[in-house]
């Protein structure tokens, strides 16, 4: 039994929304820094935090004081410091973050760094809504970087941000890449999303034969207030079953040991790849 141990930390905005972004950001890494080293006294392989995890959810404002939340991956301040984390414990850290290519160019990405502390890449959220209260084109230029599988020390790794998880298409390509084992960290308020929170990314899961952890912030960030983060991050495997999930209302690390050779066991069962049909799938990437 080839055996995963892995981790998911949910979190409130530290701070308020009237500070600067580099104090929220100072503010939010402290608070991380005691889970992230329980996580590594626990043995965590891998770790994934949420969606920009270091700053609130900015996208229901359009105001450019959060264009200065934005950093350098690899060679910004917080993937330099995860990277000492992941070093230090040995831990794969997937760190999502608003990342700065260069002035007036920003992506919301993640940033995978190897057990070693070395930075293997990133992926970039494909998906980007623009409806009130998540104006994320004003902040965001949609991801270029396709869907990559990171071979990290212990696992293949896959990364999905938030809204990706509503389009079959990328979950389905990060499978065909490798990935066994994909995250998805989020920023999702209650409403319709939490009723579909727990149909989703178990139906990713069942469909491509892999593992999900699906990671939500909690809480209310004034003075946008569209709505509660209602955190309920949770791991689910191949076959569709949550196996464990944390609170809806605290910060929290969640801990699950996940069994990977569950991941063969079930593509040998249902053979989905072996069944599908690309040829007949053309006119589904045809622009509409």
């Amino acid at each position: 039994m080839t055996m995963l141990k892995t981790g998911l930390i949910q979190m409130g905005l530290k701070g308020d929304t009237g500070m600067s972004p580099q104090q929220i950001r100072d503010r939010m890494i402290e608070a991380h820094i005691p889970l992230i080293e329980s996580a590594g006294r626990q043995g965590v392989q891998v770790l994934c935090f949420q969606e920009v995890f270091n700053q609130p959810y900015f996208c229901p404002s359009q105001d450019t004081k959060w264009y200065r939340a934005a950093e350098r991956i690899p060679d910004g301040y917080t993937t330099q410091l995860m990277r000492e984390y992941a070093k230090k414990y040995g831990m794969v850290l997937v760190v999502p973050l608003y990342e700065e290519e260069m002035t007036g160019v920003y992506y919301n990405a993640a940033a995978v760094i190897d057990a070693d502390g070395n930075y293997l890449g990133k992926y970039r959220k494909s998906h980007l809504p623009q409806v009130a209260g998540f104006w994320e084109k004003f902040f965001f230029k949609p991801g270029n970087l396709g869907y990559p599988m990171f071979q990290t020390a212990h696992c293949k790794l896959g990364v999905y941000i938030c809204y990706d998880r509503h389009f079959p298409e990328g979950w389905r390509a990060l499978a065909l890449n490798g990935a066994e084992y994909v995250v998805n960290p989020s920023a999702t308020v209650a409403g319709l999303s939490q009723y579909i929170w727990e149909i989703e990314q178990p139906a990713a899961a069942v469909a491509n034969g892999y593992y999900v952890g699906a990671i939500n912030r909690v809480g209310s960030e004034a003075p946008w207030n569209i709505g509660t983060f209602y955190g309920s991050s949770y791991f689910v495997n191949p076959r569709g079953k949550i196996v464990a999930q944390a609170s809806g209302d605290r910060d929290e690390l969640l801990v699950a040991d996940l069994d990977m050779d569950m991941v063969r066991e079930v593509r040998y069962l249902w053979q989905f790849f072996r069944d599908r049909r690309p040829e007949s799938y053309g006119s589904l990437a045809e622009s509409r």
